[in-house]
């Protein structure tokens, strides 16, 4: 399955979550959901990014202009004023403005429009949980900052530890989403499985997020194993789901998630230079940290790495 159809298939995800956010709202001890953000981190301006910066031209001087796609928490969404975006991304969005010396602008989109949108110059950059691939890169240039992950989560009650490896999910009833990268993974896993006489593991598939959680807690499914970030977000406002192992997007290899600048603007030099300079600080882990991210920081930041190769 090519990465376009996972990306796709996390957009649908996050539109049919929508329901299940706002009833997490009923306990957000974790996460600031205000539309003031006075939790909100800033960083200093970073002189080596902002030279880096100087030769490209932006979409509105004196700011860099960002599109999120705010329908899953805790990536984007909307504050509860319905107006405001709040989120992880939006939070990063502002750390890399502010090392370049300006002023942050947020455009909301639909994830499927964003590759239009950043081509025709209505943005700078898109930080919505985009995956580096080699195809992507013919058209954009890439600044990583967070690693590409999906999670396994188990309801809480149950008996299953770990889910890391193969082996592991021989037999298991597992819940993931159709046409997606996951279920790559995870039909790549039983062939191996079938290929040492266990017992491949049994997909399930929901339309919805609120579906899926109720085979999940009846009992009817024993894991779950979608992106890592909305599953998170709903383990810790809920708990009644539980992590019991991660893998990367591009496994066997690895697929890191990007920010997406213009081909050849000259801008992702400066971003990730910007990114590298927030790790060193600690600013960026704490800003992970903030919405229960810290388990997909990178350890540096890179512009144009491998990516995922499309089939």
């Amino acid at each position: 399955m090519t990465r376009r159809q996972f990306l796709t298939g996390l957009a649908g995800v996050a539109v049919a979550s929508l329901g299940w956010n706002r009833l997490a709202f009923a306990d957000t001890r974790a996460f600031d959901f205000s539309p003031e953000q006075r939790g909100q981190l800033n960083a200093s301006a970073d002189p080596a990014a902002q030279r880096l910066a100087r030769g490209y031209r932006l979409v509105t001087p004196g700011a860099l202009t960002v599109a999120v796609a705010p329908f899953a928490a805790p990536l984007a969404t909307y504050a509860t004023d319905a107006r405001t975006i709040v989120g992880s991304d939006p939070d990063y969005a502002r750390l890399l403005a502010d090392a370049l010396g300006l002023k942050l602008a947020l455009v909301p989109v639909v994830w499927t429009d964003w590759p239009l949108g950043l081509a025709s110059g209505k943005f700078d950059a898109v930080i919505a949980n985009v995956g580096v691939t080699e195809q992507r890169k013919q058209k954009f240039d890439f600044t990583t900052y967070r690693l590409g992950l999906h999670a396994f989560y188990v309801a809480s009650t149950s008996p299953i530890q770990s889910i890391r490896a193969p082996g592991e999910i021989a037999g298991l009833r597992i819940i993931t989403g159709s046409g997606t990268i996951q279920e790559r993974i995870l039909l790549e896993w039983n062939q191996q499985n079938v290929a040492q006489h266990l017992k491949p593991a049994g997909l399930q598939f929901f339309d919805d997020q609120s579906s899926a959680m109720l085979a999940l807690q009846s009992g009817r499914a024993d894991a779950i194993f979608n992106p890592h970030a909305p599953l998170a977000y709903e383990a810790a406002t809920q708990g009644r789901i539980r992590l019991v192992g991660t893998v990367n997007a591009g496994w066997p290899l690895k697929a890191d998630v990007a920010v997406a600048s213009r081909k050849g603007s000259g801008l992702a030099a400066a971003l990730t230079e910007a990114t590298n300079g927030l790790i060193a600080s600690g600013q960026y882990k704490a800003a992970l940290a903030r919405w229960g991210l810290e388990d997909e920081a990178v350890q540096r930041s890179e512009t144009n790495p491998p990516g995922y190769k499309d089939a």
